[in-house]
């Protein structure tokens, strides 16, 4: 990677450029783009600024080598979109670059009122938008396509994208930007991104904000917004979701893509067409079926009705299970396109598949509560409330504000930035006009006070504000303008999640962790120590055993509750045995007493630990003679096992070790550099749970 540079020689800038690498331009004395230059282009000053070596040095405008070609030549694209970026502290302008490329495509995208100039270059490199190949004339535009006839006669056609999914789950659209009869030059862009504006790049929206708290509801870097953002759609996107389904070849059979499937009422297949997949333009909610697929099962001994159900019905009565896609839970939508992929028309599909269906479904997202939103200068915060426009802080001419930002996240944080964009944006709002504002060569304070003259506004960039729940002026003037927020891809609606239910973990028999999984909240090491502080007893003890692995408990207290008896006593969790397992493996004999000293029998969820072992293939020793130890050992020294009866009985030597569960907590209490934490599934073997049964040779 090359970067250009102008030459200087014996203090004088020459218009000669020069290519050099980051390691080539270390040896040379650099200058600063926006350096003094007199009439003859020579370096004014007796020393100037240079960067030399990774260092800022002052040099004598002779020793000077070369000179940056532009000011934001320094800091990489995504800085150069922030405005007033020498007035930011570094961390936060950090923040700002990263977050734009967080930004979620907005329904209607805006240009920013206050830019730096690189918008345009910007949504032009990114190939997000469509571009005139050669000069001509629009003979036609829809929606789908721009036909353009070239200077030569020729005829060129140019396609645009509609409502395609991203790889983020977010919305390709291009719009056209011209008109039948429309003359374009080479270069010229003819269609509009999903992110671009007028062919500018336009991440976010241009809104009225007050700085200064409100009840309350902008403490610790809070937001509150106007619910007229809300009903206007400023900040509403389209998401696009891809579901899969294929049919497969099993050891028992095929599975079968098909409307038939068992023990499924009709209404819940009223939107699938005859081959079982769903229509284009159905409304679908959380598990509903999107496409329908049955997968044949273990053919099991028939009783005499299914046996006269087969005689009557032949195969229709064939032993399939429901294993249909279906929307996952929190999801919803519609359906604007199905894809179908069959081995048999020539698709290329994985080994084993037979078909393949997908099946796009897109929601629009307004904005609410719990979604994340950030300007470019890296103030970010929640929406914690959605006011009514009505109650809404406003001006003396009554134009109600749209965004309430917290002023305490400005003095610490140092992005100072934002203020200046707020000054700035009001003038240019009121005056009809963009502005760019380069980085570090954007304007200064006098030119800011200056705009806010000719557009007849305070120099000082305040306003008074009224209260609008009780028409009251607020005690002080209020800095008032226009920023540009965006809308991050951290939606509440992805986040938000609650199970009473769902499934469990074969391991540990503790349910499964993460949104995905259907999981729930975990409770670790810390959390227990702090109900263990609060002396928590009850609370503590359901948590550990009837809410988790305690798995005769959780379904007697499930059926005491459905059937409004009082629940019983928890009994003993899954990962409690474990343990009892794991010490009797280093040859300890324990044994768990009542409060009145009787043997509690630890037995396994299904059966005897004599079942278990027959089942993994293992001789008690009483069965087989020549696997019992030959010297008899004395009974003192025998391990004692828990009889049926409670008592304890001397145990058979067992030829066989059999390795038990270890349930680990791994408890991360780190914080990602934005204070949130990273999500995680907790259900996988990384996050803790070990587990293996070895056989072992006697």
């Amino acid at each position: 990677v090359e970067t250009p540079y102008r030459m200087v020689r014996k203090g004088v800038v020459t218009d000669d450029i020069i290519y050099l690498t980051a390691d080539e331009e270390d040896q040379f004395r650099i200058a600063q783009a926006n350096s003094e230059l007199d009439d003859k282009n020579r370096l004014m000053g007796d020393r100037v600024v240079c960067r030399y070596a990774e260092e800022y040095i002052e040099a004598e405008p002779s020793d000077v080598h070369l000179m940056d070609v532009s000011p934001k030549q320094i800091v990489s694209v995504a800085t150069a979109l922030i405005p007033f970026l020498e007035h930011d502290d570094a961390n936060r302008a950090l923040m700002g670059a990263n977050m734009q490329r967080q930004a979620v495509p907005l329904l209607r995208p805006e240009s920013p009122l206050v830019g730096t100039g690189m918008e345009y270059r910007a949504a032009k490199d990114s190939g997000g938008v469509v571009v005139a190949e050669e000069p001509g004339q629009v003979t036609a535009v829809t929606a789908e396509r721009i036909d353009v006839e070239s200077n030569k006669g020729i005829a060129r056609t140019y396609p645009l994208l509609k409502y395609m999914r991203s790889n983020a789950g977010t919305c390709i659209n291009q719009m056209p930007m011209v008109r039948k009869g429309d003359t374009v030059k080479k270069g010229a862009i003819i269609a509009d991104g999903p992110s671009s504006d007028r062919g500018e790049l336009s991440l976010g929206q241009n809104v009225l904000v007050a700085f200064m708290p409100w009840e309350g509801y902008n403490y610790e870097d809070a937001i509150l917004i106007s619910e007229r953002l809300v009903k206007q759609d400023r900040f509403t996107s389209i998401h696009i979701e891809e579901y899969e389904c294929e049919a497969r070849d099993t050891k028992l059979g095929p599975e079968e893509i098909t409307r038939d499937i068992p023990n499924v009422g009709e209404d819940a297949l009223q939107d699938l067409d005859e081959q079982g997949i769903i229509r284009i333009g159905a409304d679908v909610r959380p598990e509903d079926i999107l496409v329908g697929k049955v997968t044949p099962k273990g053919e099991t001994e028939l009783t005499a009705e299914e046996r006269l159900l087969r005689a009557i019905f032949g195969e229709k009565s064939r032993e399939v299970r429901d294993t249909s896609l279906k929307v996952p839970h929190g999801e919803k939508g519609k359906v604007i396109d199905v894809k179908v992929f069959k081995r048999e028309n020539g698709d290329e599909l994985s080994p084993g598949v037979n078909e393949l269906v997908r099946v796009y479904v897109a929601q629009k997202r307004k904005i609410l509560q719990g979604d994340k939103m950030a300007g470019r200068h890296g103030n970010k915060g929640v929406i914690a409330k959605v006011l009514p426009e009505e109650d809404m802080p406003y001006m003396p001419d009554g134009t109600p504000i749209e965004i309430v930002l917290n002023p305490l996240g400005v003095p610490s944080r140092m992005n100072v930035g934002q203020i200046m964009e707020t000054h700035l944006g009001w003038a240019a709002k009121l005056l009809g006009s963009h502005i760019s504002t380069p980085v570090f060569d954007g304007a200064r304070e006098a030119d800011i006070r200056a705009w806010l003259k000719r557009a007849s506004l305070p120099e000082n960039g305040k306003s008074v504000l009224y209260d609008g729940r009780t028409g009251e002026p607020f005690n002080r003037e209020v800095t008032v303008g226009y920023i540009y927020m965006l809308k991050l891809a951290h939606l509440v609606d992805d986040k938000i999640h609650a199970r009473s239910t769902g499934p469990y973990s074969m391991i540990t028999q503790q349910p499964l962790g993460g949104k995905a999984q259907f999981g729930g909240q975990r409770f670790g090491e810390m959390e227990v120590w702090a109900l263990e502080a609060y002396g928590a007893a009850y609370t503590l003890q359901e948590l550990l055993t009837v809410k988790s692995d305690d798995v005769v408990g959780r379904v007697k207290t499930y059926e005491a509750i459905v059937k409004g008896e009082n629940v019983l006593e928890p009994g003993v969790p899954e990962s409690f045995k474990v343990l009892i397992k794991e010490l009797q493996s280093l040859a300890l004999d324990v044994k768990v007493l009542t409060a009145n000293r009787e043997e509690i029998e630890i037995r396994l969820t299904d059966e005897d630990m004599s079942e278990k072992a027959s089942e993994i293939g293992l001789l008690m020793g009483d069965e087989d003679p020549k696997l019992v130890a030959p010297a008899p050992t004395p009974a003192a020294s025998r391990p004692r096992r828990a009889g049926a009866d409670g008592e304890g009985e001397d145990a058979e030597a067992l030829p066989a070790a059999v390795s038990t569960t270890a349930v680990l907590d791994s408890d991360s209490d780190e914080d990602d550099e934005d204070g949130e934490s990273g999500d995680e599934p907790a259900n996988e073997p990384a996050d803790g749970v070990l587990g293996s049964i070895e056989d072992v040779e006697p």
